[in-house]
């Protein structure tokens, strides 16, 4: 998927003209907002509730903006990058966003974005990459990073977070099946 769109802490901006892979992972959550928000926020805390994440270090600063180390896993692979992590609570439900400064995914930028529905929160996590790598970055932004390493790694960290917000607010559902 091809866009030319990138995601700030606080406003939708076009950047100049250029190949850009755009992902979006989105999920209804049924549980109150603050605690959909506070899970995600914490990023520090994700390897003790997300099993996919190895470590997430705390490098410089804290509250609504930090850099941090993070590591994850695609199956068996190691994923390990650098970001900036702010925090912009100025709107009517905050934004959580990184910038990617280290690893391969370097100028990446992510937004967490929340909007109340009447189903509950709805959850979605963008991530827009303009590869550096001349002549085959785009190729391996589109038909590896996207769809095989990012959208994996997104898709399984909002499952997680909705099983638990779900859990405890007595809903007892995850991706549509009972819990038990």
């Amino acid at each position: 998927m091809r866009a030319a769109v990138a995601w700030s802490a606080s406003t939708l901006l076009t950047p100049a003209p250029g190949s850009v892979m755009q992902s979006h992972t989105a999920v209804d959550i049924q549980g109150p907002l603050d605690r959909i928000v506070a899970l995600a926020a914490d990023v520090e805390r994700w390897p003790e509730i997300l099993p996919h994440y190895r470590w997430v270090t705390l490098l410089e600063g804290g509250g609504d903006r930090k850099i941090v180390e993070m590591a994850a896993r695609r199956g068996r692979i190691p994923l390990r990058w650098r970001a900036v992590q702010t925090i912009d609570r100025s709107g009517p439900t905050p934004v959580i966003a990184y910038h990617h400064i280290w690893g391969p995914t370097r100028g990446m930028d992510v937004a967490w974005t929340f909007a109340q529905r009447p189903q509950g929160v709805n959850v979605v996590i963008a991530h827009d990459f303009r590869p550096p790598w001349p002549i085959v970055g785009d190729v391996v932004a589109d038909r590896v990073i996207g769809p095989h390493f990012i959208e994996y790694v997104a898709a399984r960290t909002l499952r997680t977070i909705k099983q638990i917000v779900e859990q405890e607010a007595g809903m007892g559902t995850t991706a549509g099946r009972e819990i038990s």
